[in-house]
């Protein structure tokens, strides 16, 4: 007789990014896996959110008071409703030699973050890993959102006290001026974003500190409107007083798409 090595292919390779979602809603993305091998290969799919030893692993040093060289563990922000954020259909099975197995992830966040993963492995006659994908997904409360910055919030939650960095002690890193931009939503303000510019001073023309803030529309199955989404920024002549630009002022987001707008400071004259 002879042995016979079982391989597959993935449609993914790393990462599966199912990207933003609304708050209580889902989105689902799909992958394929080949066998492509000469015997009939039987599977299971394993997410690292439902392994049997997680509490176990998790008598551990608590991954958010380590340094990130330091964490291993891949599973990030979990519901509040106790459900699995990622879930995948079908579970297990056999894919015969030279065929192929489509997957469905659904991605079902019940609350805003930027910091929901998973491990998807996939595991062949229950005992080799063949396949590991890192499952990444945001959730956000509204359809329109603005990043960038300094992140005022943290990747992993627990209960700890962070203490934000005052801004005297960012000021000890040189002309460093802390600003705090609020965006509108349904006309009111509902965020704030911490942009720190640095700006280095030359002999030669100057040249302004650079920043920049992303503008994205989130993509809502339930409502597949194409309709752009409009933004601007409000006091504008106060921000060019105190020496900032604004690349734009205003302008429309496409849904399912991020704008990069960028944001410079000179020291102004007086």
């Amino acid at each position: 007789g002879h042995g016979v090595m079982p391989s597959i292919v993935c449609s993914v390779e790393e990462v599966l990014n199912m990207g933003y979602v609304i708050a209580g809603e889902k989105v689902t993305s799909t992958f394929k896996i080949q066998n492509t091998s000469t015997l009939t290969l039987r599977y299971s799919i394993q997410l690292d959110s439902l392994s049997s030893t997680r509490d176990k692993d998790r008598q551990r040093l608590p991954s958010f008071i380590m340094s990130s060289l330091q964490r291993t563990e891949f599973v990030g922000t979990q519901n509040y409703n106790g459900l699995s954020v990622f879930s995948i259909f079908p579970t297990e099975g056999e894919i015969d030699a030279g065929k192929s197995q489509d997957f469905i992830v659904t991605f079902s966040p019940d609350h805003e973050s930027l910091y929901y993963s998973d491990c998807l492995k996939v595991v062949l006659f229950g005992k080799k890993i063949a396949h590991v994908i890192h499952l990444k997904g945001a959730a956000r409360d509204r359809p329109m959102f603005v990043e960038g910055g300094v992140p005022l919030d943290v990747p992993i939650e627990s209960l700890a006290v962070t203490l934000p960095v005052s801004p005297h002690e960012a000021l000890k890193g040189g002309n460093v001026l802390p600003l705090t931009l609020y965006y509108k939503t349904l006309q009111e303000p509902v965020k704030s974003i911490l942009l720190i510019l640095e700006y280095i001073e030359r002999e030669s023309s100057p040249v302004p500190a650079m920043t920049e803030l992303k503008v994205g529309a989130v993509q809502r199955a339930q409502f597949a409107s194409k309709k752009n989404v409009e933004f601007s920024f409000d006091s504008l002549p106060l921000l060019q007083q105190k020496g900032f630009t604004i690349e734009s002022a205003k302008g429309t987001v496409e849904p399912g798409q991020v704008k990069r707008i960028s944001v410079s400071w000179m020291p102004p004259a007086d």
